[in-house]
């Protein structure tokens, strides 16, 4: 192994360690937003939730038992010079994590059942692949968790439903999920595209900082009208009532055809862990907080 891979591997793994462990501060700061506005039981589970944020971080251990599916999104610039090393570093960056954090093995085959025990598997670890001009890279960690996953749905729309249709669905969704995947929730949303690519839009949508909104207009003023609906809804914090169902949602969009109207719609739990790194064509890699 070369010293780039070798380097790859130690820090991926230190980012994967990170995400396990301590909550991006965006997702902090939505929490205590949250608990500042609620009462009763609603307010005593997010004071328990940023309890629990403080002792994963000071004694460096997973914020939840479920460490989640690690999960990867490479953008990378057409002359990046280490995608090779990057390629087999990744799922060894994932079993070194596993031990050394250590992050529960998650990966199990789906006819047998049987566990590696270090996180890795058939396609996974999972990483999206995402070219772009340049020589950099950077790569988006997602550890995610089943709980919340359990709650992912798509939903083919008639095309004539138009927008006023994927409101509806997105809502009834994510109220009817209740307290399963452990709200306060980061929905993501992806609107167009294929069946596949609405998903995968609605993925992307969750790397985002919690609450930054869509740079295009419509698109944001359609993420503040879901959240505001979802939240009126009084499914709260752990479904046990109150006015925070969703700390955020984020959408995304492609084109589609005209006879189809893909809907995604992926659910993150609080536990909203992310990692970001970059690097730069000279080698170096930077962990950054999202």
């Amino acid at each position: 192994m070369s010293k780039m891979s070798e380097k790859l591997v130690e820090t991926l793994a230190e980012a994967l360690g990170q995400a396990a462990t301590v909550l991006p501060n965006d997702v902090i700061s939505a929490l205590e937003r949250a608990r500042d506005r609620e009462e009763g039981p609603a307010r005593v589970q997010l004071e328990a939730i940023l309890r629990n944020v403080e002792i994963a971080k000071a004694g460096q251990v997973p914020i939840c038992q479920d460490t989640g599916t690690p999960t990867f999104f490479v953008r990378f610039g057409t002359k990046f010079p280490y995608l090779e090393e990057l390629l087999s570093a990744i799922p060894e960056a994932v079993r070194l994590a596993t031990r050394k954090v250590p992050l529960r093995p998650n990966t199990v085959h789906p006819l047998t059942g049987e566990n590696p025990g270090d996180n890795t598997g058939r396609h996974i670890p999972h990483v999206t692949w995402l070219p772009v001009p340049g020589d950099g890279a950077e790569i988006f960690l997602l550890p995610k968790g089943g709980g919340s996953e359990n709650c992912c749905a798509l939903k083919m729309l008639t095309p004539g439903l138009g927008i006023k249709g994927v409101k509806k669905a997105v809502v009834e969704h994510v109220v009817a999920c209740g307290g399963k995947p452990c709200p306060p929730t980061v929905v993501g949303v992806g609107i167009g595209g294929g069946a596949d690519l609405s998903l995968k839009l609605g993925k992307l949508a969750l790397l985002r900082p919690v609450g930054e909104r869509h740079p295009e207009r419509e698109v944001a003023a359609l993420e503040e009208e879901l959240e505001e609906l979802i939240n009126a809804s009084g499914v709260g914090p752990m479904g046990l009532g109150g006015k925070t169902t969703v700390l955020a949602v984020h959408v995304e969009y492609a084109h589609r055809h005209p006879a189809s109207l893909p809907l995604g719609i992926v659910v993150q739990c609080w536990a909203d862990r992310r990692a970001h790194l970059r690097i730069s064509p000279s080698g170096e890699i930077v962990i950054r907080n999202p």
